[in-house]
């Protein structure tokens, strides 16, 4: 069984071993918590290349204590060709291929805007350190992990025609055995590029000039201007007021309006003990009334039609608690968000705290892997609609809507907690199981990622609508969600995939930290 760790120094969480170690080395080193976080992120874009890439998108909280946290959307745009006449004769935007590809990537953007975030902090290494764990393993190859192997493989079908990504993940023209090397000369090239030139190159360097031209040939509507015209932002983070502590996370295009609100609403109902039917049926319920808010507003910041603050208010809280039946289910047709992403935390020895998400949307994006560098292109841009009267409507450097959203706590008592998953459409519910089982009923960090977990919505390579369990909970507990009119399927796997690679990391009062990885990911956390 796994424990918490602990720490008096830092710590570091990935759901990819190699991850958490280069960002803990970082803060051997002497580097703070972002810098950590940028070597584990370009890292983890190369050892784990299904579920994340520098042709992604991210976000950032970070915090330093005695000062309110700091968000940075990350999100990339719709290409200026990217209009309707542009698809014209599609139902929907194309999920895979250049078609896909057709917003920027902005999670290199964010890296720079945190590392100017921690520009006062005192003595920055340089990228090139920061970058050398990722050139190192690019270049000489990763091990390919079982969920790798397996992805490749289910998604063949889709994926093998799409330019670039035979000849990058398909060596021999076969899915790569779980436990096999896979070389990424190129992308370790790129990498070079940035430790060399800096990591303004991807936007207004040589590198936008070979990624726009690449893009513009396959048939992207992405250009170099595009890329040229990109900056991540500093943001205000949404937060909501629990008893004893403040939960913060991202405003839109993210879904993080729905993660405080599931949380801002299960509180009111007094729910009094952790894993009965009233914690599970409560969480569910929550989610459903915060879902159904998410859908209506979450777009892109510049053109929501009702301030998301507003939905966090007290009174409207309440109010949605309110309408939750103790007894029954609401009934739930609505459709689910897919996405694969990675989510990471880091805590160093001065108390500084990031909860950061990065993603590609689907496993391996859009599929387009550029052959001058290496790059794989998220499809991000596809959550967008060819419906001109459509909340998401497709528009030239217009936001897509994002499922990522990275999570942060401050308590009353001087604890900081920093957590999060990947898993789309789960990501909410994820942080809101973790969260509740730690701070609201006092389980082990540990125990309260472990602890068995449930996703209304989606599943791997399947849209449904179901609640879907996994097999690990009380088959009485089960039949009394059923009875309640929950349309429940209980996997058939004890830890499932569908359930997200969670992680959390606690900083209390008198400087010690704690940590937890999820034993449904790759990961590990890694302290000094």
């Amino acid at each position: 069984m796994l424990k918490t760790v602990y720490s008096n120094k830092g710590l570091f969480v990935a759901p990819h071993h190699l991850a958490a170690q280069a960002g803990r080395d970082i803060l051997k080193e002497g580097g703070n918590a972002v810098e950590a976080m940028v070597a584990a992120a370009a890292n983890i874009a190369t050892v784990y290349p299904h579920m994340n890439s520098i042709g992604g998108d991210g976000f950032w909280l970070i915090h330093e204590p005695g000062k309110e946290p700091v968000a940075i959307d990350a999100c990339g745009r719709a290409a200026g060709a990217a209009t309707l006449d542009f698809y014209a004769g599609h139902k929907t935007i194309p999920s895979r291929g250049p078609l896909a590809a057709l917003t920027s990537a902005g999670t290199i953007a964010g890296w720079q805007q945190a590392l100017s975030v921690a520009a006062p902090w005192g003595k920055a290494l340089p990228v090139s350190r920061l970058l050398e764990p990722a050139i190192a393993h690019a270049r000489d190859g990763i091990v390919v992990t079982e969920s790798q192997s397996r992805l490749t493989a289910e998604k063949r079908s889709q994926l093998e025609s799409v330019p670039g990504f035979a000849e990058t993940f398909m060596p021999g023209g076969g899915s790569p055995v779980t436990g096999s090397l896979l070389k990424q000369t190129t992308l370790a090239g790129t990498f070079e590029q940035l430790a060399r030139a800096g990591l303004d190159d991807f936007y207004r360097g040589e590198l936008a000039t070979a990624i726009g031209a690449e893009l513009s040939r396959l048939g992207s509507p992405l250009t170099r201007n595009d890329l040229a015209g990109y900056q991540a932002m500093r943001v205000d983070p949404l937060q909501v007021q629990l008893p004893g502590v403040r939960i913060f996370n991202l405003p839109p295009p993210t879904q993080g309006l729905a993660a405080l609100m599931i949380l801002g609403i299960f509180e009111r109902l007094g729910v009094s003990r952790a894993e009965s039917f009233d914690y599970v049926h409560g969480l569910v319920e929550s989610t459903k009334r915060a879902f159904r808010v998410r859908d209506r507003i979450v777009t892109d910041p510049d053109r929501v039609p009702e301030a998301p603050v507003s939905f966090l208010t007290a009174d409207l809280l309440s109010r949605l608690a309110g309408e939750i039946d103790p007894a029954r289910a609401l009934p739930w047709p609505d459709p689910a968000q897919p996405g694969d992403t990675i989510w990471m935390g880091c805590m160093d020895s001065d108390g500084r705290s990031v909860s950061f998400i990065q993603s590609i949307f689907w496993e391996f994006g859009s599929g387009v892997v550029l052959r001058d560098t290496g790059i794989h292109w998220q499809n991000r841009g596809i959550s967008f609609s060819l419906a001109p009267g459509s909340l998401q409507a497709l528009e030239p450097g217009r936001k897509p809507f994002h499922t990522l959203n990275p999570a942060m706590a401050l308590f009353d008592d001087g604890r900081t907690m920093s957590y999060g998953t990947m898993g789309g459409e789960g990501q909410p519910q994820t942080q809101a199981m973790v969260f509740s089982r730690y701070a609201l009923f006092n389980q082990p960090l540990q125990q309260a990622v472990t602890a068995p977990r449930w996703l209304l919505g989606r599943t791997w390579g399947d849209v449904t609508t179901s609640l879907k369990l996994e097999r690990r909970f009380d088959p009485a507990l089960v039949d009394q969600l059923r009875s309640a009119g929950h349309v429940v399927e209980v996997l058939d796997e004890d830890f499932s995939d569908t359930m997200g690679h969670a992680g959390a990391l606690v900083r209390r009062p008198d400087g010690i930290l704690e940590g937890a990885a999820d034993p449904r990911s790759d990961g590990s956390v890694a302290a000094l």
